[in-house]
């Protein structure tokens, strides 16, 4: 399923905001029709798009960043070897993953983690950064994973709550 940009710029900014929603409604199927060793970079960017962000791995593979934050609920790293084929397809925001963040650990190492924050918060008066992932706790939950950051942004510490957008948290609901 693939969306053209004069299509997108037509539709405008609701369009957008549908469009990324459709893109990642999408996702399964673009997930069932990569086979790992076999599908090609130019397969995965044909069904995903252009990488959020492109991370350098060792032995002249790479990684590339697909974000679904902040609508989405799911982020993915997928792994191009040397050979220009995918090797690994990876939904990353899972207690595995979360339990991985550590104290001291620099932004850049949760961003390659995680992927790109649904929303990145700076609490001034506490001298702190927060960011936070919205993700799906099963069976049908939406929850948020925070890192709460240092003004050098270093991991001070880690949290699951509500999702911030969520009824609860916007009063009344």
């Amino acid at each position: 399923m693939t969306l053209r940009f004069n299509q997108l710029r037509i539709l405008g900014l609701g369009g957008l905001l549908g469009g990324a929603l459709l893109l990642s409604a999408c996702d399964p199927q673009a997930i069932k029709e990569l086979e790992e060793g076999v599908a090609t970079e130019a397969d995965v960017v044909q069904r995903f798009g252009q990488p959020e962000r492109v991370w350098p791995e060792s032995g002249g593979a790479k990684t590339l960043e697909y974000n679904r934050q902040p609508e989405g609920l799911r982020n993915y790293m997928i792994t191009i070897g040397p050979d220009g084929r995918m090797s690994a397809l990876r939904q990353v925001l899972t207690p595995d993953s979360f339990r991985r963040v550590q104290a001291g650990m620099g932004v850049e190492d949760v961003r390659r983690m995680l992927g790109k924050p649904a929303k990145q918060v700076p609490y001034q008066l506490k001298n702190e950064v927060v960011w936070t992932w919205k993700f799906l706790e099963p069976p049908s939950e939406t929850r948020a994973f925070n890192v709460v950051f240092t003004p050098d942004y270093r991991v001070i510490r880690t949290e699951i709550g509500p999702d911030p957008d969520g009824p609860d948290m916007r009063g009344g609901g």
